[in-house]
Formats: C-alpha cells, structure tokens, sequence
C-alpha cells in the first residue's frame, strides 16, 4: 500500500474527515466496494505515525473513482462523516465565498442530514460544519455549508431560510468573512471574482434528464409522439373533460370517484333470467290395425 511513483491522479479521490482509528486496510476494504483499488496512502506523522485524518484512494479507473464518490461522501466511518472527492480538486480555487451560516439548528441534525439537505441546491465544497462543545461534543445549534457558486448559495437562501428541519425552523444566511468587521459573503467583489474563475466544478449528474418518453397519438392512427421537456404539448381531441394541454406525464389532480367528469358509462349487461326447460311432449303410439269384433250371437 505504499505510494506508487507514478499515480494516476484523474483516478484517484481524498478522502477526508478520517478517523483517528480508520488505518490503510479498513480504507481499502471500504473502498472496494466501489470498485478495484490500486492503492491506498495516508500521510502519518514519522515520529508518532498518527495520521492528520485524510488519505488518497486510487482505483482502476476514474469512472470506478466517481462512482464512488457518489457512495461514499458523507457516509459515516466511526460515527464521522467522511468526505471524498476528487484528489485533484483544490479547495482553495473551488471556496469562491459562497459560504453560508445555518442557525438554530435542532440537535438531532448533523453534518450528514446538512449534506442531504443542501446539496439539492448545488455542488458543497468540503463537509457540513456544525459547531459542538468541545466537552460533550453535542451541537451547539448552528454551521456552515460552503457552495462553488453563488448560484446555489443564493438558491438555498431563498428555498430553505425559515423552513423547519427536525421540528425547528432554520435561518440560513451568508456567513460571516473572518478577521473582517461584521462583513459577510456574497458581496458584489466576490461574485465578480468568482464569475472570471474559470475553474468550476462538474454538476452532479445522478439525477440526469432521462431519455424523450414516447406516448400515445395525438391524432387517432398517427404515429407517437416523443414529448420532451420544452416542446409544446398539443391538446388531446377526444378525451373530454380533461385540461386543454393535459398529456401524459403531466400533474393532474383527479377529482373524487363519483365526480369524474369524463368517466365513460358502464356497460350495463342485461342478462334474461333462466326459463325452465320446455318438457318435450311423449309421442302417442300408433293405434294397432285390430281385426273388427265378431257379430253378437243370434
């Protein structure tokens, strides 16, 4: 497991946010379970042979690296979340002050539930922070979720400012910028800076637009039609009742069961009660030829 001469970066990830007791073979068997590993290095002290709590994981290829990157960020290893991502990702060029402060948090939330949360809004640059007491290591109510973009830091203030997570309703806000007096981020200064970066992250594709989704004709005996996100939507001729542009796929209310407006009659079958079967009728016999009586004595 010793660091190889030549490693290839793009498949390779960091993996942060270690436990004191995660070694190089825990690492490696939790991580190949997203894929072959070719090596696995964490930096330790020379004299104490502690390590500062990150290390680097290279597998086979980098579609193996990304895909588990997808699984394994902010999974829990000793009760901690573990960060990974992209070894060659630099924090420094990706931290563009989209920096925000999540206040009056509920204790059970933590830093996996913050991740879970807020990255529907964007990429997040390094693990939630929640701020704990140093003694009891319980949460002391607020953190800090860094964004590549003030994109998604705008949009996450507008979404979640005021929702209720856990029982309790959350104040999300820009940060505030150290050594500065009362100045928070996401000035006019950093946003102009972090348009000129040409250095962004890629979006998270997990949840890619899936392919065209082919549905009934529009017009009876016509071929079908592709509908795709954008592309108008004919009104359905013959379905009456329902909205003007309703096709497939789209949201629709339904009313209750007995308010259908274009519910079709049923059929109602009318069946004829049995008759009772026709007794057939017993053929009379044949009258016998009988010779005629003889005539009466004289």
């Amino acid at each position: 497991m010793s660091v190889p001469t030549e490693r290839n970066q793009d498949a390779t990830v960091y993996v942060g946010d270690l436990d004191i007791q995660v070694n190089e073979s825990l690492l490696w068997e939790l991580m190949l379970q997203a894929g072959p590993v070719v090596n696995v290095h964490i930096p330790r002290d020379k004299l104490t042979q502690a390590h500062s709590g990150f290390g680097f994981v290279e597998f086979h290829s980098e579609e193996d690296a990304d895909y588990a990157i997808k699984i394994m960020n902010m999974i829990k290893l000793y009760g901690k979340p573990i960060r990974v991502n992209k070894a060659s990702r630099d924090k420094k060029t990706l931290d563009v002050g989209a920096n925000l402060f999540i206040g009056n948090l509920d204790p059970d939330v933590d830093e996996k539930l913050l991740y879970d949360t807020f990255s529907a809004f964007g990429v997040i640059i390094a693990t939630p922070k929640i701020m704990r007491d140093p003694d009891s290591g319980g949460s002391r109510g607020f953190g800090f979720i860094s964004f590549d973009s003030f994109e998604a830091s705008d949009a996450a203030i507008e979404a979640m400012n005021g929702q209720f997570l856990c029982n309790r309703p959350i104040s999300v806000s820009y940060a505030l910028k150290k050594d500065s007096k009362g100045e928070r981020h996401g000035s006019q200064a950093e946003r102009l800076l972090a348009a000129n970066n040409p250095i962004r992250s890629r979006p998270h594709t997990l949840f890619a637009t899936a392919p065209p989704t082919f549905v009934a004709s529009v017009t009876p005996g016509g071929p079908p039609v592709p509908l795709t996100s954008g592309s108008p939507v004919a009104p359905f001729p013959g379905f009456p009742g329902l909205p003007p542009n309703f096709a497939p796929g789209m949201p629709f209310m339904m009313p209750m069961m007995g308010q259908l407006p274009f519910a079709p009659p049923i059929p109602q079958v009318h069946q004829q009660p049995p008759q009772p079967p026709t007794p057939q009728s017993i053929p009379t016999p044949p009258t016998p030829n009988l010779p005629p009586p003889p005539p009466p004595p004289g």
